[in-house]
């Protein structure tokens, strides 16, 4: 196809899907407010997230999700792109919580509408502010909570997998409950930093096996770790950490 013809097509496609992408926001952010009881918001969330998927022309593939553990656990994943928290929302099961930087709160209607689904916010800017939100992390985990962790914290234009902060593991091995190592294909081809329309195609989204924290001798790093290593065997990115 001409590159003229490719341009229409991704101007046409921009057009349509940003608009009405904005829309279902929108609708999901004013549900989020009227609707009674967390459970039934994460349900009609998670419900929008699929739909502006689909929206998107992104076909998302779950695979591995009968791994998940029944109890509390706490999943970990990659994060290459601003799609990540959207399709890990429209692929889990609605009773997890996602740990987010304080600054979405910050964001129109997305900020709102994280805090009424119940996501955690925490402080990264000082030291005590990130040991207060350790512990109210490791009581929401021992509380019987799923929460879902970015443990690379942001995500750069350069593809690889970064560094893991040791935040997550922590909560997991304090709480006694187990990590899901989780791995997102696509997202980074999809919706790439700085891009502003994303491209057509397929996500997927592969569980991996818990890690027991009495299997890694509860120790956070430990967790981290092997986490990090199952990820990196399986992503088809480099590993910026290990070259």
């Amino acid at each position: 196809m001409s590159r003229f013809g490719s341009g229409l097509l991704r101007l046409v496609y921009g057009v349509y899907a940003l608009p009405v992408f904005a829309a279902l926001l929108v609708a999901a952010t004013i549900l989020a407010l009227l609707l009674p009881g967390l459970e039934l918001r994460r349900r009609v969330t998670r419900f929008f997230a699929r739909l502006g998927l689909a929206v998107l022309l992104i076909r998302l593939r779950v695979r591995g999700l009968s791994r998940l553990p029944g109890g509390s656990c706490v999943v970990v994943a990659n994060h290459a792109s601003y799609l990540d928290g959207i399709v890990m929302k429209a692929a889990l099961p609605p009773r997890f919580s996602f740990v987010i930087k304080q600054e979405a709160q910050a964001a129109p209607l997305l900020g709102f509408l994280l805090r009424r689904i119940g996501s955690e916010f925490v402080d990264r800017s000082s030291h005590g502010g990130r040991q207060r939100d350790a512990r109210r992390m490791m009581r929401r985990a021992a509380e019987g909570n799923s929460l879902v962790f970015f443990p690379e914290g942001t995500f750069a234009t350069e593809p690889g997998l970064r560094r893991f902060h040791t935040g997550a593991f922590a909560t997991a091995a304090r709480a006694g409950v187990p990590v899901v190592p989780s791995i997102i294909h696509g997202a980074r081809r999809a919706l790439p930093n700085r891009a502003v329309v994303p491209r057509p195609g397929v996500i997927i989204v592969e569980v991996l096996a818990p890690l027991a924290p009495a299997d890694h001798g509860a120790s956070a790093e430990t967790l981290r770790d092997e986490a990090r290593r199952q990820i990196a065997e399986r992503l088809e990115e480099p590993d910026l950490l290990h070259p």
